[in-house]
């Protein structure tokens, strides 16, 4: 399944095989994903072949400081001919969702966001919606650009699954792209290549993923650390802990194991619990990234018994 993906989103990101191997992770496991990168690196063309790969649908919503709660869920309409109100969904209802530059956005708006992403149902007018699954938000920042932002607070960027870069691709990657055609037709030529089956089959049985006494008791080790340590203002939550224990499942079953290892946490760890740790300051980020590689190579690794 991961071959399959990685290879028919590769024809329009080229060179990024690992951020699109995260992105399926956080899928399987129905988390969403917070993507801070500079404008023009692909993040928007990610999004959309990975919706064409796995047959979802795509919406994208631009965020901006107008941008309404009702503009995303929907809003309840009087119509004449009937005489009843009428429900008009809005973008949320889809699979994929593309949340561009979601800190342009009041706190209003994004909060919006919340029950969509945790509870998976939308609340209009005291009638709750089930939305369809599965459904995944993709959320993009500029972190280059800090005038007319709203920045998300601790307690909403901790509901995302990962948090993840792009960056730059290779000289040689970079000319090619240059070179070919439009990117946009290439992402409309692109066909289903992971069925609705395999996806339920993946999310439903990931959890049989064994994980035994020592490797968990790592995880916790990492996990109770970022909270003793003085570098940082909070450490990661038991959301996070959570997230850190099943990506790590996923990232065993998609690899053909059915037990995780020591490895499989590492691959995680960064994009699964940066963002969820603050060390207050504007360099959250960098300095987050600094401190957890410190601290994964203080954690004693479990070795394998004889």
């Amino acid at each position: 399944m991961t071959h399959q993906l990685t290879d028919n989103c590769g024809k329009v990101i080229v060179g990024k095989e690992e951020v699109i191997s995260l992105v399926l992770t956080s899928f399987i496991c129905s988390g969403h994903v917070l993507l801070e990168d500079v404008p023009g690196t692909g993040k928007t063309m990610l999004l959309r072949a990975f919706a064409k790969t796995i047959g979802g649908g795509f919406k994208r919503i631009q965020f901006t400081p107008d941008l309404l709660p009702s503009d995303l869920t929907g809003i309840n309409f009087y119509n004449q001919k009937t005489g009843e109100f009428e429900f008009r969904r809005g973008p949320l209802f889809s699979n994929i969702i593309l949340a561009d530059e979601i800190n342009r956005a009041t706190p209003r708006t994004q909060s919006s966001l919340l029950e969509a992403m945790e509870e998976r149902q939308i609340t209009v007018d005291g009638v709750t919606t089930r939305l369809a699954e599965p459904f995944m938000v993709m959320a993009t920042q500029n972190p280059l650009e800090s005038y007319g932002t709203f920045p998300l607070p601790e307690a909403q960027t901790d509901r995302f699954f990962m948090r993840l870069s792009m960056g730059y691709m290779a000289r040689e990657q970079e000319m090619e792209v240059m070179a070919r055609r439009s990117t946009l037709d290439i992402v409309e030529s692109l066909s289903q290549t992971v069925s609705a089956e395999d996806t339920a089959y993946v999310r439903r049985e990931y959890p049989n993923v064994r994980v035994s006494r020592p490797v968990l008791g790592y995880m916790m080790d990492i996990v109770e650390l970022t909270r003793r340590e003085s570098s940082f203002v909070s450490g990661v939550s038991t959301r996070g802990a959570i997230a850190l224990y099943k990506a790590a499942q996923v990232t065993a079953a998609l690899s053909g194991r059915a037990y995780v290892i020591p490895e499989d946490v590492q691959h995680v760890a960064a994009p699964v619990l940066c963002h969820r740790l603050s060390t207050g300051g504007g360099a959250r980020s960098a300095a987050a990234a600094d401190f957890l590689k410190r601290i994964l190579e203080s954690v004693p690794v479990p070795l394998e018994e004889a």
